[in-house]
């Protein structure tokens, strides 16, 4: 399976995991809140939301224009702070896990 399929995939898997939890948003995000300069837009989004509006978006992107991945990803930690006490931590973390180590080649 190539890595473009693989991260299709858990993109995909990332979603559903999001929306299982009940951390999908269904409203868009206002679009001033995306011109952040803060790693993961913390001062203007929940980690679910950036996950969301911009981490999904961005990859499906670059795979749909097939432009070259992110290599160096560690977003797995993040999700560690962000999700510890959440039901779905166990799922989320899992997923983000596969897809920092399938874009960093590990």
């Amino acid at each position: 399976m190539s890595k473009n399929t693989q991260v299709n995939e858990l993109l995909s898997r990332l979603t559903h995991v999001l929306i299982d939890a009940q951390l999908w948003q269904l409203t868009p995000i206002e679009p001033k809140k995306l011109l952040s300069s803060e790693p993961f837009c913390c001062d203007t989004l929940q980690f679910e939301q950036w996950l969301q509006f911009v981490f999904i978006p961005k990859l499906q992107q670059l795979l749909d224009a097939r432009l070259p991945l992110p290599t160096k990803v560690s977003i797995a930690p993040m999700a560690e702070v962000h999700f510890s006490n959440h039901a779905c931590f166990l799922s989320l973390h899992t997923v983000l896990i596969e897809l920092d180590d399938t874009l960093s080649g590990r």
